[in-house]
């Protein structure tokens, strides 16, 4: 219990320093862009148009809706990851004492199998923690959004709740789960398999470090699993906003998808799948003209 509250009240510090970076993010994967391109110098020095990164966007957001703007959808994300590290702990618990009470034959530590064990368990417990808190991610997604349409829609959990219900019934909480399901599972996959190869294979245990040589290969692979998955984290939180009655999820910014394939379709058609994923140093998009009303590329 005492491990649990220790990684809620980590968990909850981290989510409110990183969460203007998600604000930040979640309106760039929509499409707006408030601010038109600048001449400036990408990583290699050479002079390029490039669109505002974050801070510049920071800035914007600042002066318009003050710093607290920067915190919109706090709420809801933390009420998310609170519920989701307590529903992960507690299914990792249960999985164990099955584990225990029907123990035979275990499986060698960091041999193939146990990675293939120990990476179920832990899918299982993610996938359980994702499914519970998802209503509450829909809701910061959308809190996020209306900053678009300067809309006041999604005021609050409770209302955002009776709202979500009443417009969209059962299914309009879980709008998205499908792609952030599918993608946290290959991520966690892609991750602890290639550690583990990497770890078997490329690393000589005879050598000095090799516990910090590890653990930097899981941070390594970890890394190139979640750029490799990002689209499916793009297509969730898009489908999480689409149609809902915010100008972030209808068109111009957005077509009316009716399922997520033909959300993944149409942003591949526009080569639109990295949206997003950088906020630093961020190219103008090949082909697109600025539209300085709506705010977005054409």
């Amino acid at each position: 219990m005492a491990d649990t509250c220790g990684q809620v009240l980590l968990g909850s510090g981290l989510t409110v320093l990183s969460h203007p970076l998600m604000y930040i993010k979640v309106l760039v994967q929509v499409g707006h862009e408030p601010l038109p391109p600048t001449l400036g110098r990408n990583m290699f020095g050479r002079q390029v148009y490039q669109l505002p990164g974050l801070f510049a966007y920071a800035k914007h957001i600042i002066k318009t809706d003050g710093k607290s703007g920067l915190f919109k959808g706090l709420t809801p994300r933390l009420c998310a990851g609170t519920i989701g590290t307590i529903v992960h702990s507690k299914v990792l618990q249960v999985r164990y004492a099955h584990q225990v009470v029907g123990s035979g034959q275990k499986a060698e530590d960091g041999s193939l199998q146990h990675v293939v064990n120990e990476t179920t368990k832990e899918m299982i417990a993610r996938s359980c923690a994702t499914i519970v808190t998802h209503p509450f991610h829909v809701i910061t997604l959308r809190c996020m959004v209306q900053f678009i349409g300067r809309e006041a829609k999604y005021s609050g959990v409770f209302d955002s709740i009776v709202t979500i219900y009443r417009e969209e019934g059962i299914l309009g909480f879980f709008a998205g789960i499908i792609p952030r399901l599918l993608g946290d599972a290959l991520s966690l996959w892609i991750c602890n398999m290639l550690a583990h190869f990497i770890n078997t294979y490329a690393i000589d245990d005879s050598t000095s470090h090799t516990g910090e040589i590890k653990n930097c290969s899981q941070a390594v692979t970890g890394f190139f699993a979640s750029m490799l998955t990002y689209p499916f984290v793009l297509v969730s939180n898009l489908m999480a906003v689409n149609n809902c009655g915010l100008a972030g999820g209808l068109p111009p910014y957005a077509a009316i998808y009716p399922n997520w394939l033909h959300c993944w379709g149409h942003l591949s058609r526009e080569g639109n799948m990295s949206r997003g994923n950088s906020l630093f140093f961020r190219k103008l998009p090949a082909g697109k003209m600025y539209a300085i009303e709506q705010k977005r590329f054409f």
